[in-house]
């Protein structure tokens, strides 16, 4: 059998990536100038893949784009985390709870999560982290519902990364995910919703503590007050 070559990447496509990646393991902090120039001759391609990564990444939520300050990482702050979380609150929990009602595969989640146990540094526990929400949500049955989690997944991941720059919290996240996978992986398709729920909720309140809060932490607190 004729193998198939694997393809490769475009320049923008690399440089992208890289950008981002550097940029979700706090590598380039919020704030960030993004000089096309200095990222060309670190990335050894011309201005115009740069250009074209850099747009893209704007259109992400990533890095922002100013007529006279040029390209910077997005800053964050309490507002723009909110708004992030409150999608999750509203949209991961739900997509978690037909995951499991569906009996779909959790392996890529119990994977991730033990790379995550495992990880040499902050940057590599960070992406695997990611990739074990992604494991929760993405096999839920409704493909739009998974493209609309990944499109607020990286503002999220860059949230987390200014947040674990100020306290880190490994641990105690950690335990929390063992106990959602352990309930998603019993079937406890509500019990599961619940915990990442809250799961989600007491991050974002632990990072920028407000009096100001989403929808979704509305509820999450309303629960809490019931019992759920």
């Amino acid at each position: 059998m004729t193998s198939v070559p694997t393809p490769i990447p475009s320049r923008t496509q690399f440089v992208q990536e890289a950008i981002k990646h550097r940029i979700l393991t706090g590598q380039l902090p919020p704030g960030q100038a993004l000089v096309e120039a200095e990222l060309a001759a670190q990335f050894g391609v011309s201005k115009t893949p740069v250009r074209e990564a850099l747009k893209t990444l704007a259109g992400t939520g990533l890095v922002e784009m100013s007529q006279y300050k040029g390209a910077t990482v997005r800053m964050v702050d309490a507002d723009m985390a909110r708004e992030v979380y409150d999608v999750r609150l509203l949209l991961e929990p739900e997509a978690l709870r037909r995951t499991v009602r569906r009996r779909a595969s959790l392996e890529a989640a119990r994977e991730a999560l033990t790379r995550a146990d495992t990880a040499a540094d902050t940057a590599e526990r960070s992406l695997a982290n990611r990739e074990f929400h992604r494991a929760l949500y993405l096999p839920c049955g409704n493909p739009l519902l998974g493209r609309m989690l990944d499109e607020v997944r990286d503002q999220a991941a860059l949230v987390a990364a200014v947040a674990w720059s100020a306290d880190p919290s490994w641990e105690r996240e950690a335990a929390e995910h063992r106990e959602i996978l352990r309930l998603a992986l019993a079937g406890e398709s509500d019990g599961a919703a619940d915990a990442l729920r809250t799961h989600i909720g007491s991050f974002v309140e632990r990072a920028f503590p407000g009096e100001r809060a989403g929808a979704g932490e509305r509820n999450t607190t309303e629960e809490t007050k019931d019992g759920a």
